[in-house]
């Protein structure tokens, strides 16, 4: 059995909480919301983000950090993405030399252009950071529906570890030294299932959702193996399994804010709407931050910042795709 402290009372994090507790470990969900926690202790259930699962009378509920995190054998970070870098500076001041923290959300911050294992690195410069992500909705997870999933970590045994702490018969787990590959695959399809729920919005159909979802892939690979990612890490869980489910399913934020934005919300009015951390909206600048520092082109994703952020009719910036110079799909095909 491990001690575990899960930083962040969402639905991610309420999700990990309920599968780790499942698996036997000693569980700890914190949270900073005083009413939240309060909401957890009487309930046992988040009943804001993810109603309908029930969470055992023994797991423990805290808004202290320290209770959350001291003499814990691993500790889950699964904040929204803009609150990574004050929670981990939070974590620096009660964690201990060598605490594996496991980062599960999914963005790049946007003035630094750095992923969330950077910044938790930098920020707890004591901690072994690893990160957990795939095609994996807590609203899925929550119930015991079967999920496959990728840990990452520098090191083999942080990532074996990991995979024995949270793998069990409907939750399976792969490892990965890719860590960078991962995190990215994370955060920018997150970007592009915005445009897939724009494309939804505007009432258009498969064929198109097909086209953003390769397209898109092809898009974030680009920027990934520029940077220094492995390819094969794109054709698989946290790339192209990550960003299907992400623009499929009405589970994903993003492109239920999409949706809206398509029907001619602004990005405010469809954040609030949805009424939870909409994580494409986060990574979209920074994305053509890191497009111009490797100077790669990120078509899908650039428009995404037009509609945004610069008030671009999504109508428009469909057709400003279509309209694109003539293009050969695969770089180094020969030709007879």
């Amino acid at each position: 059995m491990a001690r575990a402290g899960v930083i962040g009372a969402g639905s991610w994090g309420t999700a990990l909480a309920l599968l780790l507790h499942k698996n036997g470990h000693e569980v700890t969900l914190w949270s900073i919301l005083e009413e939240e926690v309060a909401m957890l202790k009487r309930e046992h259930e988040q009943k804001d983000k993810l109603p309908g699962v029930k969470l055992p009378e023994d797991m423990v509920f805290t808004t202290d950090l320290r209770e959350a995190a001291n003499e814990k054998d691993v500790l889950v970070l699964a904040v929204p993405s803009p609150f990574t870098r004050s929670t981990a500076k939070l974590l620096r001041e009660v964690t201990k030399e060598g605490q594996i923290i496991v980062n599960v959300a999914k963005g790049i911050e946007e003035h630094s252009l750095k992923t969330l294992s950077d910044i938790i690195e930098e920020e707890v410069p004591q901690s072994v950071v690893a990160v957990l992500s795939g095609p994996s909705h807590a609203e899925e997870v929550g119930k015991g529906i079967p999920t496959t999933i990728v840990v990452g970590a520098k090191k083999k045994d942080t990532a074996e570890y990991l995979q024995n702490l949270f793998m069990n018969d409907v939750f399976r787990v792969y490892t990965s030294s890719d860590v960078l590959g991962i995190e990215l695959g994370g955060a920018l399809k997150n970007v592009v299932a915005l445009a897939a729920g724009i494309a939804d919005g505007l009432g258009y159909g498969d064929n198109t959702k097909a086209a953003l979802i390769t397209r898109g892939i092809t898009e974030i690979a680009r920027l990934g193996t520029a940077m220094g990612a492995k390819f094969e890490t794109f054709c698989g869980l946290t790339g192209i399994g990550d960003l299907i489910v992400t623009c499929a399913s009405m589970h994903s934020r993003n492109r239920r804010a999409g949706i809206l934005i398509g029907q001619g919300k602004t990005m405010q009015e469809a954040m609030d709407e949805v009424k939870m951390v909409v994580e494409g909206v986060y990574s979209a600048k920074a994305a053509m931050g890191l497009a111009a520092k490797y100077q790669v082109q990120l078509p899908i994703i650039e428009q995404v910042n037009q509609v945004l952020f610069a008030d671009k009719p999504a109508a428009e910036a469909v057709k400003d795709l279509m309209l694109r110079d003539k293009k050969i799909e695969i770089s180094d095909a020969q030709w007879e």
